[in-house]
Order: C-alpha cells, then structure tokens, then sequence
C-alpha cells in the first residue's frame, strides 16, 4: 500500500500521474492515519474518519464494496470508539454505504446509534434512484466498463437523520462541524469545514480531475454555483484538503491554488458557453468552439482523466438553453433508422458506407468513422462486416482517450459489437 502523503507529493509535483493513479477507479483499501486523530480511506471515493476525542465523526462513508473493509480499517484504527455521526457529501452511491457495520457496532456494546448528516434534497434523490433502477444499472455499466450480469444498481438506501437547507453545525468532543450547501456536481451537495482541525471535505466538489460537472448520462450539474462554492473554501485557510476523490492536498497555499483555480476553469468554460449562446449560436458551434484553457488543464489535479470538458459545455447549454440543438431538423425528427437506411441508400449501400468508415478510420477521422459505421449497423444489424469495423473504430477512439468516462463508454460499444450488438445495457 502506497504512502498517501508520499504519493499525494508526487502527484502535485508531476512526479506521478492521476492517469495511473485514477482518482476514481484506483482503490488503496485501507485506511492511513495521515495526520493526528484523521484517517483517510480512498475506495472509489475517499471516506475519512476523525476522532474527536469524544467519538468518531465520518466524512463520507464509501460504496457498498467498501462497508466491510472500511469498517475494519476503522476499528484497527480506534477499537473501541463509537461512530457519533456521519456526513454525506451528496446522495452518489460511492459516498454513503459505509455506516451499517457502525450502527451494529452501537446495538450491540450499548452506545448510542450514530446520526447521519445531509442536505434535504438526499431523500428526493434516493427516491429517484428508486424510480429509476433501470436506467442507472444502464447507464453505469456503459460509464463503467461494468460486467452486465454481475452489476445491479441498489435499491435500498440509509437516509439522513438531520438534514438542513442552506448551513448547519455541529460538534462532537469540542470539534465543530460547518455544513455548507452548494450545487455543484449535484443540487444536494454538502462541503464541511472543521475549524479546529483546519480540515476541509468539499466531497466531489474537487476530485482531482477536471470536474465532473458534465457526465453525458447524467442529471443537471451546476458549473457556475460550483465555482462560487470552490472560491468560498479557497479563502478559509485550510491546512488539509480531503477530496471527494483522489488523494488529500496539504498546506493552505496549495489548497487555495487548487480550489480556485478549478473555479476558473469551469468560469472559462460557462462564460464561453454563455457568450456564444448569447450570439444564438447552435450546440455545434458552441461544442467546437468553447476551449478550456489549455494552462488549467496542464495542471496536476485537472487533467482529463475522468470527465471531459466539452461534456461540460453541454451541460452548461442544458442548464441556460434546453435539449433543443438549434438545428431546426432535430426538433420533430424522423426516427433515427429510417434517416439511417437513407444515407446508406444514398451511398450506394451497406458495404459501401462500410468501405467509406475504414477509409476514414485509416486516415485517423474516428469521429467522422464512428458516425458512418453506426449508419452501417443501424441499417444491417446482422452484419458481422459491420459490426468488426465498428468494433474497431471504437476500440481505436477508446485506446486513445484520456477521459475514463470517455473511454468506457466508447469501449462499451466496441466490445457490443465483438458480439452483434450495438449496446449491451439496452435494447440494440
């Protein structure tokens, strides 16, 4: 197991890469003691536990596959203290599994139940998960390269016993406990500043990545609420920074660096969007034209290992402008086969479409590839021809995307395909 002080070192100083050390795929499952009386788990996301002197208080508790090894991290640690309370940063299924072992831990030596902290929003989220099992087993298995038999999104959900709507403190043991709402990444979420400590957790308000602040198959995220939210924690002063994921920042200079300056990222890229939009510009447009400051995106903690900006940028024309693209055959348009079978029609048939994709995939245009080749498919389901040249093309887009979010997905069609099949999570 690495050393996280160490290797959050390295990390900032470009001597390591959040492309080997993902900040959402890679797990260091157990937990460290990174500064007195702090122990830091990373799973998925980061989970963190402090002792307050009169029990523990946790920061994010984990996902499903984290509750048994976190608990046991956290026992080795503090044997015999109970868990007083515990804080979900928002209602994401990573952050909020963990407390279960805990509340066992309580019936059975006599301790008083944990209490679980959140925004007011969480039950509204939890309850639309519940609407939409489906859909979210779906949409993670594309964003996750997950194993369709294997995977099922969960139905059941341990829901705040305290929640608050715009701030709320607390202490444990003379150590407070400020509650923050902010919408950011979701409308619910909950940064925490313990002044005592000098400790801040903005959950995934900061992960070590550009910002998830676009995921295509996800509901509305907010850029320019985010960036206020990020601008309000730079100016505390905190001495250590425990992201929603990836690895913890030390020293108030480098929080602040960091903090403000994916604020001025996600700035760039709504105030871009917004201009542009402002000029009537259609999606297309504004997708190509919109740029994230190329100084931001060299920097240690906002590459694009996870989500892409222009993901970005397409959210940001959903919050301010809608679904419509502003091309005005998009707005009422014909099913999206019969437009197929006409451009292939039109290009003299299947095997000719086929031909024009591996042109194009030979010469480097995967993306204009990848549009033809799901023409073919669409048109010719059985074809095995088609099915290996797609396969390939988004193989060859995946292998050379830095966004893991990116990647999957475009991995999720290739391996499809190895199979005749344009999508393993619905029904093509």
């Amino acid at each position: 197991m690495p050393d996280v002080r160490d290797l959050a070192e390295r990390l900032w100083n470009g001597e390591a890469s959040t492309a080997d050390h993902h900040p959402v795929h890679e797990r260091i499952a157990e937990g460290q003691e990174i500064a007195e009386g702090l122990l830091f788990y990373k799973g998925i996301a980061s989970a963190n536990t402090i002792d307050t002197g009169d029990g523990l208080v946790m920061l994010d508790t984990g996902a499903v596959n984290d509750t048994r090894l976190l608990h046991e991290a956290v026992r080795a640690w503090r044997p015999s203290a109970p868990l007083r309370a515990a804080v979900f940063s928002h209602h994401h299924v990573d952050h909020i599994f963990g407390v279960a072992p805990f509340e066992r831990d309580a019936s059975e030596r006599g301790w008083a139940a944990p209490r679980v902290y959140g925004h007011a929003l969480l039950q509204s989220n939890f309850e639309r998960y519940q609407r939409t099992l489906g859909w979210n087993r779906a949409i993670n298995l594309r964003q996750f390269a997950l194993p369709p038999d294997r995977f099922h999104w969960p139905e059941q959900y341990r829901t705040p016993d305290v929640t608050y709507d715009s701030r709320l403190t607390f202490q444990h043991g003379g150590v407070t406990f400020e509650l923050h709402h902010a919408r950011g990444e979701t409308e619910d979420a909950t940064w925490t500043w313990v002044p005592e400590r000098k400790l801040l957790h903005p959950g995934d308000l900061f992960i070590w990545a550009v910002p998830n602040g676009g995921n295509p198959q996800k509901v509305q995220r907010y850029p320019g609420e985010w960036a206020t939210a990020l601008r309000e924690m730079a100016a505390l002063g905190a001495e250590v920074l425990l992201p929603g994921h990836g690895l913890p920042i030390f020293g108030a200079d480098r929080i602040a660096q960091a903090l403000g300056d994916t604020a001025s990222l996600l700035e760039s890229l709504e105030s871009q969007t917004v201009a542009l939009m402002n000029q009537g510009a259609t999606l297309d447009r504004v997708i190509h034209e919109v740029q994230a400051p190329r100084d931001l995106l060299e920097k240690p903690y906002l590459r694009t290992v996870y989500d892409h900006p222009q993901f970005i940028v397409r959210n940001i024309w959903r919050l301010y402008g809608g679904w419509h693209d502003g091309e005005p055959d998009n707005l009422l348009p014909a099913p999206r086969a019969a437009q197929a079978a006409e451009w292939v029609e039109l290009a003299g048939g299947v095997d000719r479409v086929v031909e024009r994709a591996a042109a194009l995939r030979d010469a480097g245009e995967l993306a204009l590839a990848s549009h033809l080749i799901e023409y073919a498919v669409i048109t010719a389901p059985g074809s095995s021809q088609a099915h290996a040249l797609r396969a390939e093309i988004y193989a060859a887009r995946a292998a050379a995307e830095s966004s893991s979010m990116a990647r999957n997905i475009l991995n999720h069609a290739a391996i499809a395909s190895r199979d005749g099949k344009r999508d393993f999570a619905g029904d093509m």
